[in-house]
């Protein structure tokens, strides 16, 4: 038997190929595979040896031969293979170890095009892809953590061929995300990130119950390991609505860096936020806003649950709660609650991947363009068109209103007084309506508007929201900007007494 280790990740190496030699397999080796191998006493075989070829061209062509792939390739089970082996004394590659050049290490690391050329794998893709064609007969293994499972497989004589299919799989699997990181490279070097194809690759971090509904099978893939680092189930399983949830309250609830930020969020939408002097004033204060929807919710924690602020959670149903981090003793105030699920970052602060490109499914395809950032700069930046300036309080909460309403469902407003949404309308398809909507829902919850700070994530196309804004006692409102009839706005702003801001910058979310 014979087995070929090329690799780039060289952890557990050594020890793969002494397990492997032990177990009756010749080991052929390249490079500093090879070099490394034998320092260690592992007993390897060059690949010059093999394919009576020197390494070319700095290395570009070493496994390119027939020796190579002859010995990958051939069907044990067809006569003519055999005897064509026999005949050109190409000796059977039984198993196949290769994992590729650091493509994506390279590119982090420097933008030098001769470097990161020179780092796109040739041979290593050749020999898996072969290897996998041929896994009736070979097995291929391209992830570190396949080592050992491999190595029982051939001891207790399981190697079976949905072993070896599940490899292959797994092989093309990291071939086609290896092609797809250098072609989305090239085309964000050379085409600003929009070139004729686009490739999407993400690694399965885990399977959820079902989809949005029972009779959908749903799971949840990652962009470089965010959610395996990132995200750690304490309490319970999580649903394919619970995830889409909680990447909506922490987009806001982290949108404020460290500051003691809490996000509730119903069917995407936020029905309650609040920034207060600590965690526990932050959630009460957040709930005030809209405590019938939050009924059933998903809350997001800025900073770390504790059994105080667990013990408020649980005076009303709560489905889900991510939190930076949660203490002992706040997971046991919920021990006895049966659907709760609790998840957690493991981290001071709730963390973002801050992804630099979105895209949505439609019918047929995707559309797909960068990532809408609201910028740290955004509202202290913003031109004051009024003649009245804001206050620096009502400045935080333009500031609050703005990222909330800039992460939320369009048509949207939003209200904020003194750090707490006191009201929101979303999802409306007039502007007019949703601020009618937002004020209704504040009537409902006993909340008073006066001073509140209003925000929209796009300009008021009338003056009408402006009138509706001062009946309600706003004194303060930051948007776009961008009417043709803007001036009629900033005169509405002037004749109430309002400041007025244009951020000149729109944020739809659709």
């Amino acid at each position: 038997m014979r087995a070929l280790i090329s690799v780039s990740d060289k952890s557990g190496v050594v020890e793969f190929a002494k397990a492997l030699e032990a177990l009756g397999y010749e080991i052929v080796s390249t490079g500093g595979t090879y070099n490394l191998l034998a320092k260690e006493g592992v007993k390897a075989v060059e690949i010059s040896e093999v394919t009576k070829f020197p390494e070319m061209f700095d290395g570009r062509v070493k496994t390119l031969n027939p020796y190579i792939h002859g010995g990958i390739l051939h069907r044990r089970d067809l006569t003519a293979h055999v005897e064509t082996a026999r005949e050109h004394e190409i000796v059977g590659i039984d198993l196949v170890c290769v994992n590729l050049y650091p493509f994506k290490a390279t590119i982090e690391k420097t933008d030098d095009f001769e470097e990161i050329i020179e780092n796109i794998d040739i041979g290593g893709p050749a020999m898996v892809r072969s290897a996998a064609k041929n896994f009736n007969d070979v097995m291929i293994v391209t992830d570190v953590i396949d080592y050992d499972e491999v190595l029982n497989r051939v001891k207790s004589d399981t190697n079976t061929v949905d072993f070896r299919r599940d490899l292959m799989i797994k092989a093309y699997e990291h071939t086609a995300a290896y092609d797809a990181m250098i072609a989305n490279y090239m085309n964000r070097r050379f085409h600003d990130g929009f070139g004729d194809k686009q490739f999407i690759v993400g690694q399965k971090a885990f399977d959820t119950r079902y989809g949005e509904n029972p009779h959908q099978k749903g799971a949840l893939y990652q962009f470089d390991s965010f959610f395996s680092n990132h995200f750690k189930a304490l309490k319970g399983e999580a649903s394919f609505n619970n995830m889409t949830d909680i990447n909506g309250a922490i987009k806001i609830a982290a949108a404020f860096g460290k500051d003691p930020a809490v996000c509730i969020i119903k069917h995407a939408n936020p029905c309650g936020f609040a920034i207060k002097e600590n965690l526990y004033d932050s959630y009460v204060e957040a709930l005030r806003c809209d405590p019938i929807s939050a009924f059933g919710g998903v809350v997001a924690i800025n900073g770390e649950l504790d059994a105080k602020l667990a013990a408020k959670i649980n005076e009303i149903f709560t489905e889900v709660i991510i939190a930076a981090s949660v203490t002992e003793e706040a997971l046991k105030v919920f021990e006895s609650k049966k659907r709760i699920k609790i998840f957690t970052q493991e981290s001071e602060y709730l963390t973002l991947a801050n992804d630099t490109h979105d895209f949505k499914h439609v019918d047929g395809g995707f559309v797909y363009q960068d990532s809408d950032q609201v910028d740290e700069n955004e509202v202290r930046d913003a031109k004051q068109v009024s003649k009245l300036e804001a206050n620096d309080a009502q400045m935080k909460d333009l500031e609050i209103a703005y990222k909330v309403a800039s992460l939320t469902k369009s048509n949207c407003v939003v209200y904020v007084k003194e750090g707490s949404m006191v009201a929101i309308g979303m999802g409306m398809t007039s502007r007019v309506d949703a601020a009618e909507c937002a004020l209704k829902k504040a009537k409902q919850s006993g909340l008073d508007i006066t001073g509140a700070a209003l925000a929209s994530e796009a300009f008021f196309p009338f003056r009408d929201s402006i009138d509706a804004a001062a009946s309600a006692g706003v004194k303060a409102i930051i948007e776009p900007g961008g009417s043709i009839r803007d001036e009629e706005v900033i005169a509405a702003a002037d004749e109430y007494g309002m400041s007025l801001y244009f951020s000149e910058v729109r944020h739809f979310l659709h």
